[in-house]
């Protein structure tokens, strides 16, 4: 795939089904994340994959957050998080572990992450699969990182919800760029 069509005609796709990467596809996904910027190489990004029967560990690991995070939840939103890792064959959880660095401060080592992200959604893209990238309660939050069992200092930044892409594209707008750039 042209990577400049890859780039503006990449869509957050509506609704995932199987199948989703298979090993060695996933081994370029990750190969392409790990050549985001990295100033200082610091490798402040690691990736959890989820799939199959472990997305109920992922459900449950949701709820029990949600419920120490709010003991009044409602029935629909522990539907919700308990239903939330099934809406795709696979998850790709970001996670960012800035380091202390005297050039390097931690959120460009979590920009670093972003970038390995949108990495990975191009190349999932590149591949013919779906993804889209959500956060939510259950990203930034001290709680998930502890129950994800993420080493001090690490937290999430997103999850790439992935597998094949159905129903319809949202359609991508046609953005003016002159009123995104100011050129000196």
């Amino acid at each position: 795939m042209d990577a400049i069509k890859n780039i503006t005609e990449r869509n957050s796709a509506r609704e995932l089904i199987e199948p989703h990467p298979s090993k060695d596809e996933m081994q370029i996904v990750f190969k392409a994340a790990l050549r985001a910027p990295d100033h200082a190489w610091l490798r402040p990004s690691k990736f959890i994959q989820v799939s199959g029967d472990k997305r109920k560990k992922l459900s449950d690991i949701f709820l029990k957050t949600a419920r120490e995070l709010n003991d009044e939840l409602t029935e629909l939103q522990i539907e919700k998080y308990h239903n939330a890792p099934f809406r795709a064959p696979m998850i790709i959880i970001l996670t960012s572990s800035p380091k202390e660095h005297p050039k390097v401060p931690a959120i460009e080592q979590i920009i670093s992450t972003g970038c390995a992200g949108q990495n990975i959604l191009l190349s999932l893209n590149a591949l013919g699969y779906g993804a889209i990238w959500r956060t939510g309660t259950f990203a930034f939050n001290k709680q998930i990182s502890k129950n994800l069992g993420l080493e001090d200092g690490s937290e999430v930044i997103g999850y790439i919800y992935t597998g094949t892409m159905t129903g319809s594209n949202k359609k991508i707008p046609n953005l003016n760029i002159d009123e995104y750039v100011n050129v000196w």
